[in-house]
């Protein structure tokens, strides 16, 4: 089993910066592509951001130039810096990696 806990949610002014992080423990051997997801309310889930265990990395168009997504393996981390946020940016970012899904963390900016 795998539990992967977000952190780094908030609210922020349109413009503004955040960053989000995504500790993975338990069976993290399976682990190689990690993902961040995000859903608006109303809206489904979508893709925003992946980071395979080499480092290739792969991010949506809709955030590409302002989303970043980085790994520490030594930690079993993945991060994800967003900067200039807009309000269309507000929703519950979740981590994920094969099947296993975090609890999600709330991001609201503000204008």
């Amino acid at each position: 089993q795998v539990q992967l806990v977000e952190s780094g949610g908030g609210l922020v002014l349109a413009g503004g910066s955040l960053r989000l992080s995504c500790a993975a423990s338990g069976r993290i051997f399976r682990l190689n592509v990690m993902a961040w997801y995000r859903q608006a309310p109303g809206k489904q889930r979508e893709f925003v951001a992946s980071a395979s265990n080499s480092g290739s990395t792969v991010v949506a168009d809709s955030v590409k130039g302002r989303f970043t997504i980085s790994r520490d393996n030594a930690k079993n981390t993945v991060y994800l810096e967003m900067s200039s946020l807009k309000p269309e940016d507000t929703a519950v970012y979740y981590c994920n990696s094969i099947h296993f899904w975090g609890k999600g963390t709330q991001v609201t900016v503000s204008s």
